[in-house]
């Protein structure tokens, strides 16, 4: 918007010139970080007011951790001001025509409608289960559909016309199209290795990145601060990515697909960087405020859908490891509880308790313990994914 309006405010006089800063990418990110972050920090005790008063409190889990009782009735949803901060920061600084900036913050807002249901049964009806999985998952799986059936011929493409036009191709070919080589599943460490998916591949891979990073978020999620650094810090180097996929020169020096319109992506990730550190003020603990599905599952989905747009799938499995190991965690957890309670009668655990952080308080680590150390890690496997730039 912003953008729009220097662009304007220059053509009507020379003396409006300075203005041109406007158009570097770089200074709309940086002021995109520090809007969010404003934003954040001013509207947060606000909000935190008003879901107190509206008694918008986490319900705590009978089987949950005892030393967690104490946080029942914290106020709850407070992924509504990240996700506030984000949108307002992003629609201020990016290019109103990027489509790519669009798709995300569409998912971002999709997912986090799906977690504003989750959170308001939790606390209006008193069910600390909420929305029943199945439900959760039938409406993610719409979302991460439609979005994956758009970027596989959007990323394709240059304009959401030659989107549309593709689209019927594809359908008239017999759903049998290829893709080029820059859609294809690309292999991090290695110069120009690409394997191609072809249009159902990419939509299922696509699929599964944006519903399972969400949930991976939300998994991790359980914490006072635990998930909001890591998504800062991951969120972070995809904007380093973004930036350099929408880079002609830079794309072509460090042998990366050169896609169109993806640096815009870094404005989004700066905001959700600015937004994530201005949520940690009032999060850090003692937690004034817990995010909830409504923040959790956005993030997790913002992260997949911009790894998707920027083809670097493999890398955010990588940078995004705790999340991954939570979500495994919980995984491994159900299937060997259910398979040794079929086979002998009694269920097994592998873990003390899932997901994996709360293993480790039960294994006697703090809670500041188990999240300090975790953004730690995060930090070396987000060193790790940005290594991938040049050490190819």
């Amino acid at each position: 918007m912003l953008l729009m309006l220097s662009q304007w405010l220059q053509g009507l006089s020379p003396e409006f010139g300075f203005f041109r800063v406007f158009q570097y990418l770089t200074f709309r990110a940086v002021m995109a970080a520090m809007t969010a972050l404003l934003i954040g920090l001013i509207a947060g005790p606000r909000v935190i007011r008003m879901l107190t008063s509206l008694k918008i409190g986490q319900p705590i889990r009978g089987y949950a951790m005892q030393s967690h009782l104490s946080k029942s009735g914290t106020p709850t949803m407070g992924g509504v001001l990240i996700l506030l901060s984000i949108a307002i920061s992003t629609l201020l600084w990016f290019d109103l025509s990027n489509r790519f900036v669009w798709i995300v913050l569409i998912v971002t807002l999709g997912f986090g409608a799906i977690g504003w249901v989750d959170d308001w049964r939790k606390v209006v009806n008193k069910d600390p289960e909420g929305m029943r999985s199945r439900e959760k998952y039938f409406w993610q799986s719409v979302i991460g559909l439609l979005a994956a059936l758009y970027l596989v011929f959007s990323i394709s493409e240059n304009s959401n016309e030659r989107v549309l036009e593709l689209f019927i191709t594809w359908v008239q070919s017999g759903f049998a199209l290829d893709l080029p080589p820059k859609a294809g599943l690309l292999v991090p460490f290695f110069k120009e290795i690409s394997y191609p998916l072809g249009v159902l591949g990419f939509v299922i891979l696509t699929y599964l990145v944006i519903v399972g990073s969400s949930n991976a978020v939300n998994l991790t999620d359980g914490l006072d601060g635990l998930a909001i650094m890591p998504v800062v810090m991951v969120g972070s180097a995809l904007g380093v990515f973004a930036y350099v996929t929408g880079s002609a020169v830079y794309s072509k020096y460090l042998f990366f697909p050169y896609i169109p319109g993806t640096g815009e992506l870094l404005i989004f990730c700066s905001a959700m960087a600015g937004a994530g550190l201005a949520f940690l003020w009032f999060n850090t603990h003692p937690a004034q405020v817990f995010m909830g599905d409504v923040g959790a599952l956005a993030l997790g989905a913002a992260l997949g859908t911009i790894a998707v747009i920027v083809r670097q799938e493999i890398v955010l499995a990588i940078m995004g490891g705790i999340f991954v190991v939570e979500a495994l965690s919980v995984m491994l957890q159900v299937t060997w509880f259910k398979y040794t309670k079929r086979r002998y009668g009694e269920g097994r655990r592998l873990l003390k308790m899932a997901p994996l952080h709360h293993h480790f308080e039960k294994s006697g680590w703090k809670e500041t313990q188990v999240v300090v150390r975790f953004w730690i890690i995060t930090m070396l496997l987000c060193l790790v994914g940005l290594s991938t730039l040049k050490l190819r």
